[in-house]
């Protein structure tokens, strides 16, 4: 039996990535648009292109994706979950009509091709890379973790979709990367701070390459921040064989490095990793023992 799905897409400002995300859709019946307050054409596109349009402020990721759930009224039980930046293969279409979902399963991780100057980075882009995209009306929900979002299911009602998605994170340009990621890694050092103190994310159980990731990242968090950008950049370019993705391959590897290290000069400060100047102000004593644990934590 073909699955039946609905669609919830993301959007703020996406005039230039929506008609692609859309026109891709075409076979869907039940689209809906969860805006965040556009001020350019993003709007009157969905309209146009016959998805309905629910406006609601931007908190994060997983709040957006939740409340779009509960209130869309989706005709089908199961639904796909894009942002505008992203695009369904016709692939991806025969995939999700051929797909049976056996009983226990509510959800599906989503493999996605992370797409550079017109190209698919197959190894700088850490392929396969999944997120849980696909899941039913009533059961998936989200928890948002850094600057994004997880599925708040346990592992073994999630399976693990065939076909893969595109995603063309760099359509508004590398500036643009750069000022979204710099937000971003704010996020990761709020979810980088809970995870020293033990309060964050477990790193997940079972196998699978979403769960190495994980746990991958979870020993990350624990690495010494001035090490961290250059070992991403070797773990891209060398160890993923991001050098046989040629000058795209490096070009990325980079990126990412530099966004390593905005989380640590933003960290720095945040954890306490560079002491406050001298003063002559006398602390109180449960400040002097806020500042040896942040010493301590060194």
């Amino acid at each position: 039996m073909t699955m039946r799905v609905s669609t919830l897409v993301l959007t703020l400002n996406e005039e230039a990535n929506l008609p692609a995300c859309l026109d891709a859709l075409s076979w869907c019946d039940d689209v809906v648009v969860v805006d965040s307050g556009s001020t350019d054409r993003t709007v009157e596109i969905a309209k146009a292109h016959g998805a309905r349009v629910l406006i609601r402020a931007f908190d994060n990721f997983a709040g957006q994706r939740n409340w779009g759930v509960a209130n869309s009224d989706f005709k089908h039980e199961w639904v796909l979950h894009l942002d505008a930046d992203e695009v369904v293969t016709p692939e991806f279409r025969a995939a999700l009509e051929a797909c049976e979902a056996p009983a226990g399963i509510d959800a599906y991780q989503v493999p996605s091709k992370t797409m550079f100057f017109g190209r698919w980075l197959k190894y700088a882009g850490m392929w396969p890379s999944y997120q849980v995209r696909l899941g039913k009306r009533d059961t998936l929900r989200f928890v948002q973790i850094g600057h994004g979002q997880r599925e708040d299911l346990p592992d073994e009602k999630v399976g693990v979709f065939p076909e893969a998605y595109l995603h063309f994170s760099f359509s508004h340009g590398l500036a643009q990367w750069l000022r979204r990621h710099l937000r971003y890694a704010e996020e990761e050092v709020e979810q980088l701070a809970k995870s020293r103190q033990g309060s964050g994310i477990q790193e997940g159980r079972g196998g699978g390459v979403t769960q190495a990731r994980r746990r991958l990242k979870a020993i990350a968090a624990r690495l010494p921040l001035t090490l961290r950008p250059f070992l991403k950049f070797l773990y891209v370019y060398v160890a993923r064989l991001g050098f046989l993705d040629g000058r795209r391959g490096f070009a990325y590897a980079f990126m990412l490095s530099v966004y390593e290290g905005m989380i640590a000069v933003i960290a720095f400060g945040e954890l306490g990793k560079v002491a406050p100047p001298q003063t002559n102000v006398a602390q109180t004593p449960a400040q002097a023992g806020m500042s040896k644990e942040l010493v301590k934590d060194d």
